[in-house]
């Protein structure tokens, strides 16, 4: 029977294969020292709703500077390596506003750098936007959550996205000093009770340093409350490392602690499991947790010659392939292709060579993987997966693949509707995408917003 963390590990495994390709990774690094944060954000899907002159003028110089200074060293590629997800695909959280930074003398209402995610409904693409948050937009401000939450903050955790302190994801997860079976020891002759919460996925050896941190940041004192993934929240003082389950009443008030604190690193669990290759990682979680490794970098190796099929056709085993950009039958000459294709126009059964020409250009035995960039919003990555399987030349049949890339098409449309303001917070009601949205098999999670 596989573990809860076992599900997860395979669904942040699944997150580093799709989510974020070496490509999008190396152009929007490339542009990132050039001083383009805003071409690095382009190529990392990241859309920008900001503009630093309304900061200046708004909120002051010294505000817009600091701003300005952290969009330079943002490191957007980063931000969508480490940003929340869902499973069991492992997409993007939908809905979701993180705070990256808050801006503002102490004892005024701060100022916020958001992330901010799509409902799930006008989630093509995948796309993170950056945008600017304080108490004076209200509780929506053009979001459905426009309101930092507690549970997802990256303020406290600056180095899972600025690339001046990507570094410190070594000092804030000292693996070297983790050892699930020793603080395992140490949290059951503590509290017996809560031995479940020390289970592999959480870090507990670094819930004292975490607590002490929020509160400092907001300003608080005492007990700060943890959230277990089974839903059960524990009450945590970082003071004496006394700990106890929370009710309502005991939990009121209590600071969060944010979900990156509570749980170990995914990519330090994916390595140790042997799930994912240091070579594979971020550049700048690689140089934090495997220095000396070169991770890959640049697009995928394209095949290096063309793949051949075998097929049982006229009591012979046949040979399909690429020639010149399309997928043909090699072992037919000119003369009996068009033959065949007279015969089929008249209503004739096409020979087994043609039906599996067919097949492939309908249902790819690769679906699954251009399905899996589809709904991470790699369009590129599926368009040259569907061009190394059928040729550049290939004309789509009525079929999975067709329905695939025409619902991404139509989804895409929705995203774009929803960036502009046409839709509200609802998704929209026109028949033929609820049921184009029900075969892509993404569900309007949130439509409760309406």
């Amino acid at each position: 029977m596989r573990s809860a963390n076992d599900t997860r590990l395979l669904t942040w495994q699944r997150v580093r294969e799709y989510a974020v390709p070496p490509s999008m990774i190396e152009t929007a690094t490339v542009r990132r020292l050039a001083g383009d944060w805003a071409g690095a954000c382009a190529a990392a899907r990241v859309d920008v709703d900001l503009h630093l002159r309304d900061v200046a003028r708004t909120h002051g110089s010294g505000t817009s500077a600091r701003l300005r200074a952290d969009l330079r060293h943002l490191a957007p590629d980063l931000l969508r390596w480490h940003f929340p997800r869902v499973a069991p695909d492992g997409l993007l959280r939908p809905g979701l506003t993180v705070a990256l930074a808050r801006y503002g003398p102490p004892g005024s209402a701060p100022l916020h750098l958001v992330a901010r995610t799509a409902p799930a409904w006008a989630d093509a693409g995948q796309r993170i936007s950056l945008a600017l948050w304080s108490r004076a937009d209200g509780p929506r401000g053009g979001h459905p959550h426009a309101r930092p939450g507690r549970r997802f903050r990256f303020d406290l955790h600056r180095h899972l996205w600025d690339a001046r302190r990507a570094g410190e994801l070594w000092q804030r997860t000292r693996p070297d000093l983790w050892d699930a079976r020793r603080a395992g020891e140490l949290w059951q002759r503590t509290r017996p009770d809560l031995w479940d919460a020390a289970r592999p996925g959480y870090a507990v050896h670094r819930w004292a340093e975490e607590a002490r941190l929020l509160l400092d940041a907001d300003g608080a004192a005492g007990a700060v409350l943890i959230r277990l993934d089974d839903g059960r929240r524990v009450l945590f003082d970082p003071g004496d490392t006394n700990a106890g389950y929370a009710d309502a009443r005991s939990a009121a008030g209590r600071p969060l602690l944010p979900d990156v604190a509570t749980h170990v690193p995914p990519d330090l669990e994916l390595l140790r499991a042997g799930l994912v290759e240091a070579e594979r990682l971020h550049p700048l979680v690689a140089a934090a947790l495997a220095p000396g490794i070169r991770p890959t970098t640049g697009r995928p190796a394209r095949r290096g010659g063309p793949i051949e099929r075998t097929v049982h056709c006229a009591g012979a085993r046949h040979r399909i392939a690429l020639r010149d950009g399309t997928l043909v039958p090699l072992d037919h000459d000119p003369a009996d292709l068009e033959r065949e294709a007279w015969l089929v126009a008249l209503g004739g059964p096409p020979m087994p060579c043609l039906q599996a020409i067919d097949q492939v250009i309908r249902h790819p035995e690769s679906l699954d993987d251009v399905r899996a960039r589809l709904d991470h919003g790699d369009f590129a990555g599926a368009l040259t997966l569907v061009e190394d399987l059928l040729g550049s030349s290939a004309t789509l049949r009525g079929g999975a693949l067709q329905d695939e890339l025409e619902t991404a098409a139509l989804r895409r449309v929705t995203h774009g509707m929803f960036r502009a303001g046409m839709t509200g917070f609802c998704p929209p009601r026109h028949p033929d995408e609820v049921a184009r949205r029900h075969r892509s098999r993404t569900r309007p999670r949130h439509a409760k917003h309406c």
